[in-house]
């Protein structure tokens, strides 16, 4: 005889066992690895439920890391980079460790510092496939990479395109004392032949990269 699905209620919010702290659908959490040799993984909770006997399940939406997807971590991927996936599971909420945040890309951007609770991501990963949305991203520098928050970059005063130092084969101490920077192309053509278009900066880059909370 085929047992009976057990009935479940929708809960508002619940505490992580051993703390104070409550999450509710819409957070972000930390949920232990099967290997504790892995890092937690991270989902967005969509609902929280509890069974008759008060077991409380958590159906999420988990995020993947670079590393985890097909086509493995690139280049241009930061290192707190995220993809929102289109997995969705259930877990017991006993495995969620702890709260975390994971932000837009432009305003991970803006973020005056960096802690080991904060993410970012700008790709939706679709699992079964490995197919990204939006599958293209603005490109700089003459490497022609998306840019990554991690790296350093600078602005030709010509061109308004972004560079990386190293493709230009400058030193970061090198780009904090230049005044100006014009790129090799410019550089090269007459005032009348340089460039004049104008890129979007990457999402407002700034001439530092991101720093750590310790």
């Amino acid at each position: 005889m085929a047992k009976s699905k057990v009935a479940r209620k929708v809960v508002e919010s619940y505490t992580i066992r051993g703390t104070h702290k409550v999450v509710k659908a819409g957070d972000t959490v930390f949920m232990r690895a099967p290997d504790p040799e892995k890092p937690s993984y991270v989902a967005k909770i969509e609902r929280i439920e509890a069974d008759a006997r008060n077991n409380i399940k958590v159906n999420v939406r988990w995020y993947y890391r670079p590393e985890e997807s097909m086509g493995g971590r690139r280049q241009f991927h930061g290192a707190k980079e995220l993809f929102l996936s289109d997995h969705f599971d259930i877990q017991s909420a006993d495995t969620i460790e702890g709260k975390c945040t994971v932000h837009s890309f432009k305003s991970y951007t803006k973020l005056e510092s960096v802690g080991s609770d904060d993410f970012f991501y700008r790709f939706e990963y679709k699992a079964a496939t490995g197919g990204f949305t939006p599958d293209r991203v603005p490109v700089y520098c003459k490497c022609e990479m998306p840019y990554n928050p991690d790296d350093l970059m600078v602005q030709c005063e010509s061109c308004k395109d972004w560079f990386h130092p190293t493709c230009m084969s400058l030193s970061p101490d090198q780009v904090k004392k230049l005044e100006t920077f014009h790129c090799p192309e410019c550089s090269s053509s007459p005032p009348d032949e340089k460039k004049t278009k104008k890129s979007s900066p990457p999402h407002e880059a700034k001439s530092e990269p991101k720093r750590r909370k310790k």
